[in-house]
C-alpha cells in the first residue's frame, strides 16, 4: 500500500488514474462518480493526498466541482479534507472491510429472499434493464458507469422490502467497500462475466425461490472480499459466509 503524504502534482499530459466523465445529470455528478470509482477500485491510492487543482487539470474542468465533489465524498467516508492541502484518501483496513462484508451478508440476504416472488412485472422489468446495464457497462470497462449502475440495482432490489432505511444503510456500506480487482478483471475481460450474475439473481427472484436468491445473494456480496477485491476466482464453497481477506501491495 502507498501511504505517501505529499501532494499529488500534475503530469505534464494531464493524465491521472481516473476515469473519464460520464453521462451524468450534472458536472458534479459525473466528477463524483468519477472520483469514487477511482477510490473504490484503488487507482487513487489509499493514504495519498490530492489536490483539487490536480484532479480538475486531469479531468479538464475546473477546480469547483471537484472540490464539491470531494466534500460529498467526505461524507461517505471515502476521503478527509486536509486544510489549505487537498484531500487524503481514507484508509480502510481489512478488518474494516471484513466487517463492513459480515454487516452486508446479514442484511441484505435475507431481505432478496423475502422479495423473491413479491416483485410485480413493471418492476422486474426496470429490475432487467437495470441488470443490462450493469453488463453493458462492464463489457466497455467503464468502471465508474459500472459500480453507479451496480449500486443502484441493489438499492433498487432492496426498495421492493418497502425499508427506506435499510436500502441507504446498505448502499452506504456498499459505497464504503473498496474493490482493488475490478480493474484487472475489467481489463482480462471477465467483469461482464462476474456482472452476469445479477440476471441469474433476478431468474430467482421473479421464479419465487427464495432460499436460492438467499444463497446467491451471499455469494454475490462475498465477491466483494474476494473476487472483486483481488481479481483471483474465491476458493469457499457457494454460499459459504467466509470472506477473503484482500492481498495488500
Amino acid at each position: 500500500m502507498n501511504s505517501g503524504q505529499g501532494v499529488l502534482t500534475v503530469p505534464t499530459n494531464n493524465q491521472l488514474p481516473i476515469a473519464p466523465l460520464g453521462r451524468q445529470h450534472s458536472l458534479r455528478e459525473s466528477v463524483t462518480e468519477s472520483l469514487r470509482a477511482a477510490i473504490i477500485a484503488g487507482t487513487l491510492t489509499e493514504g495519498t493526498l490530492y489536490s483539487a487543482p490536480a484532479l480538475a487539470a486531469a479531468f479538464g474542468v475546473s477546480a469547483t466541482p471537484v472540490r464539491e465533489a470531494m466534500m460529498d465524498l467526505t461524507r461517505e467516508g471515502l476521503v478527509e479534507t486536509v486544510k489549505n492541502k487537498g484531500f487524503r484518501i481514507t484508509t480502510m483496513s481489512d478488518r474494516e472491510l471484513d466487517e463492513i462484508a459480515q454487516i452486508r451478508q446479514l442484511l441484505e440476504p435475507p431481505v432478496v429472499g423475502d422479495v423473491a416472488g413479491t416483485v410485480p412485472p413493471s418492476g422486474m422489468a426496470v429490475l432487467r434493464r437495470m441488470a443490462d446495464n450493469i453488463v453493458d457497462t462492464a463489457r466497455e470497462g467503464d468502471l465508474a458507469a459500472y459500480l453507479a449502475a451496480d449500486r443502484d440495482f441493489h438499492a433498487e432490489l432492496l426498495r421492493h422490502s418497502g425499508n427506506a432505511q435499510l436500502v441507504e444503510l446498505a448502499t452506504s456500506l456498499r459505497t464504503r467497500t473498496r474493490l482493488y480487482g475490478l480493474k484487472a478483471l475489467s481489463d482480462s475481460n471477465r467483469l461482464a462475466d462476474s456482472a452476469k450474475e445479477h440476471h441469474v439473481l433476478l431468474d430467482l427472484i421473479e421464479a419465487g425461490d427464495g432460499p436460492a436468491a438467499e444463497e446467491l445473494m451471499h455469494r454475490h456480496i462475498g465477491h466483494a472480499r474476494g473476487l472483486w477485491a483481488t481479481g483471483e476466482q474465491e476458493t469457499p464453497p457457494a454460499g459459504s459466509q467466509t470472506t477473503n481477506r484482500k492481498q495488500k501491495t
